[in-house]
């Protein structure tokens, strides 16, 4: 059977089957299994392109390559692990109350057709499915965030769904203003919208529509990436849903609308022959980074923290990508991967803290090395992780980054500088004591469901020692690709 068809066929399935069943005991084992088969789709997948080269499906309208099959296999992996850390969660959830059996069955539901969407939004080759996998991605989010029905959770909801709503028009029209200018040159019943058509006549696409359809699809896009002014929706989202959405959405969410930038940043490369893609990535990045490292020492809810660590991240990346060049793409795709991974995890001990504590806020969040070992260690090792200490492979990353920025963009380099280390101070001071902290609470009796978290962090311990040499060769094959 085609892997595709599996890839997407799970977690769509999983959102039907989910809609009936959610409520039950053993709907949190449903949803980790059908994230298992998505999850081993996506190897199937990802071995056919290695053996045959990028492939197309349906008529065209799918298409799998080096770029993307990596981050299919990625966002199917954390979606696997975020499964099976949401089942031991949320049974604690409704054993607090929190979740009624119709929030777990829309938390369910919802959980695979947000899957479903990242997939989509991946894997098709046509503009405009991308822009439709993108808005319900928007709508099933919303969804989410909303889950618990608080006061707090609702506005963060309508505050995620007024902003991103605002920002993927932007990003409708960019796609309208595409299509206009690719349907004088590919014509309008052979595939004006497929991004490979698009590829191959770039270099003749009309640069004055271009350079406006770049700018709104930067605009819509880079509001869900969560970029610096159109980020604010970002920190309510994480810090009033349930935390495995939180780990969803840095790991996941904020990599697909980046990889929707990518896309467009490759079409107006080739049809400008000017900086100005790679100028607004830049400037709109460093800026990201700077803004979100400050911020970062303001925040009294550690979910609100580690949202704007993923601001500043994701800054980061969008700055490598916008220098462009082999090297620089490099590292934002490694940065990438291990963001993902890395922030996740840390999402995980999260929202274990959170649920012993009783509290999100990090003033009452003490001595968690001494409530369970694993999540104080895992806390620790990831937010030092996160941060860029080695051998990690952010660290990795952000060396390539800075040494990249030193010679060719020398006057970015103090301000990513002063950014890093504003944030590292900040968040290492706030995670010191939440750690290592003294407290009354009693040790837990049976450790959590960490492995999840510890596979994570191994795999970014081991991406900052040894890249296995297929996943460097999808990197490398990548960062051609997208030019520079």
């Amino acid at each position: 059977m085609d892997p595709l068809l599996l890839v997407l066929g799970f977690p769509l399935l999983g959102s039907i089957v989910l809609a009936f069943i959610g409520h039950r005991e053993r709907a949190r084992d449903a949803n980790a299994l059908f994230s298992l088969g998505t999850f081993l789709a996506a190897c199937a997948l990802t071995f056919e392109v290695i053996a045959q080269g990028p492939l197309f499906a349906w008529n065209h309208e799918f298409f799998i390559d080096s770029l993307n099959v990596f981050m299919v296999s990625l966002t199917a992996f954390v979606g696997l692990t975020t499964a099976l850390f949401s089942r031991p969660y949320m049974r604690v959830e409704q054993a607090h109350g929190k979740m009624t059996p119709n929030r777990l069955r829309l938390y369910h539901s919802m959980y695979q057709l947000f899957s479903f969407t990242m997939l989509m939004a991946l894997t098709t080759n046509n503009m405009g499915i991308l822009w439709v996998s993108m808005e319900a991605a928007t709508l099933t989010t919303v969804l989410l965030v909303s889950v618990y029905r608080t006061a707090a959770s609702l506005e963060a909801a309508w505050k995620y769904f007024i902003l991103c709503g605002v920002g993927i028009a932007q990003a409708l029209f960019g796609t309208v203003l595409l299509y206009m200018a690719a349907e004088k040159l590919v014509g309008a019943e052979t595939g004006a919208l497929l991004w490979t058509n698009l590829n191959s006549v770039k270099n003749h696409l009309d640069p004055d529509i271009i350079t406006l359809a770049f700018a709104f699809l930067f605009i819509g896009y880079g509001t869900k990436v969560g970029l610096v002014p159109l980020h604010n929706w970002l920190p309510d989202a994480h810090a009033e849903g349930p935390t495995p959405v939180s780990a969803v959405l840095s790991g996941l969410l904020l990599n697909v609308a980046l990889y929707a930038i990518l896309r467009c940043k490759v079409l107006t490369d080739g049809a400008l022959h000017s900086a100005l893609a790679s100028q607004l990535m830049m400037g709109f990045g460093l800026l990201s980074v700077v803004v979100a490292a400050f911020f970062l020492s303001r925040q009294k809810d550690v979910k609100r923290m580690f949202a704007y660590s993923s601001i500043e991240h994701m800054g980061l990346i969008t700055f490598a990508f916008g220098m462009g060049g082999p090297i620089a793409n490099f590292a934002g795709l490694l940065h990438m991967t291990v963001h993902s991974l890395i922030k996740s995890s840390i999402f995980f001990t999260v929202g274990h803290a959170s649920q012993k504590a009783g509290t999100q806020v990090m003033e009452d969040i003490r001595g968690l090395i001494k409530v369970s070992p694993a999540v104080g260690w895992g806390m620790m090792l990831g937010s030092l992780a996160i941060l860029g200490m080695p051998p990690f492979g952010v660290f990795a990353s952000e060396f390539l980054i800075l040494t990249t920025a030193m010679r060719e963009q020398p006057w970015a380099t103090p301000f990513l500088l002063l950014a890093l280390g504003v944030a590292f101070a900040a968040v290492f001071g706030r995670v010191q004591p939440m750690v290592f902290g003294e407290t009354t609470l009693k040790a837990l009796p049976h450790p959590p469901a960490l492995i999840p978290v510890f596979i994570h962090l191994g795999l970014g311990l081991m991406l900052g020692l040894y890249i296995p040499p297929y996943l460097a060769a999808w990197y490398h094959q990548a960062a051609r690709m997208l030019g520079g």
